[in-house]
């Protein structure tokens, strides 16, 4: 295991882009990967100015994402830099001040994980290929149109210290230490409740083992599988 993660963080290098491009490359990403939802859903990542946040300009799809539409925006959506950002942002701004840690976040209402959401059930980790998931946190009520205050003290409470939540009746959201991370998780979530519903209708599910379902998360956030599956990504959608 030594071995594999010393020549994974050899050869998968880091990648060279800015915030900016990799926020742009997220959306594409997530777009190829049928997170689209109208204009439902959004990407952010902190800037370099505290308090500030780049994010898709209102009014495009994640498919039309290009670094001169991710936009610069401060605490209470003012724009900086750019158009003006989805209003859906605003909670966004609670999970960054309660987690230091996070330097990005996405929310989509992806098709499989909102049927998920509308079942009541949390996500399980059944799979190796969903063990970067194990600990996901569950919001069980939905609290209304996430665009104010309330919505993002419940939301960001409710997410705690884990990278990802299943939210209901509404969608995913995961927190990264990376553009890179935050995409990763979103895109293996979305991939993960597809899983859990088909194993659902086919009979039931058997739950991984806690202590196996950690040491395969750990080794899936290892930040050069993280980075190498996004520059694949990237490149696929380029």
């Amino acid at each position: 295991m030594d071995r594999v993660s010393r020549e994974m963080e050899e050869d998968l290098k880091k990648n060279s882009l800015s915030t900016e491009e990799a926020l742009a490359a997220c959306c594409r990403i997530l777009a190829s990967e049928g997170h689209e939802s109208g204009l439902a859903g959004q990407v952010t990542a902190r800037a370099d100015k505290p308090g500030t946040f780049w994010t898709l300009q209102f009014g495009y799809g994640f498919e039309e994402a290009t670094v001169k539409r991710i936009v610069l925006v401060d605490e209470d959506l003012k724009p900086l830099k750019g158009g003006r950002p989805n209003p859906g942002v605003r909670f966004h701004v609670w999970v960054y001040n309660k987690r230091p840690d996070v330097s990005a976040i996405v929310h989509t209402h992806a098709p499989h994980a909102s049927a998920l959401a509308s079942t009541g059930k949390a996500l399980k980790t059944i799979h190796m290929d969903s063990a970067m998931l194990h600990g996901t946190a569950h919001l069980p009520e939905w609290p209304g149109v996430p665009v104010a205050d309330d919505e993002g003290r419940i939301i960001s409470g409710a997410l705690g210290s884990a990278k990802t939540i299943l939210l209901a009746n509404h969608g995913l959201l995961t927190a990264g230490n990376s553009v890179e991370e935050a995409t990763y998780l979103a895109v293996f979530f979305e991939r993960a409740a597809r899983m859990q519903l088909r194993a659902m209708a086919a009979g039931g599910f058997k739950e991984v083992k806690p202590e196996l379902a950690e040491e395969a998360r750990d080794f899936l956030l290892q930040p050069s599988i993280v980075r190498g599956t996004f520059a694949y990504w990237a490149r696929r959608c380029a």
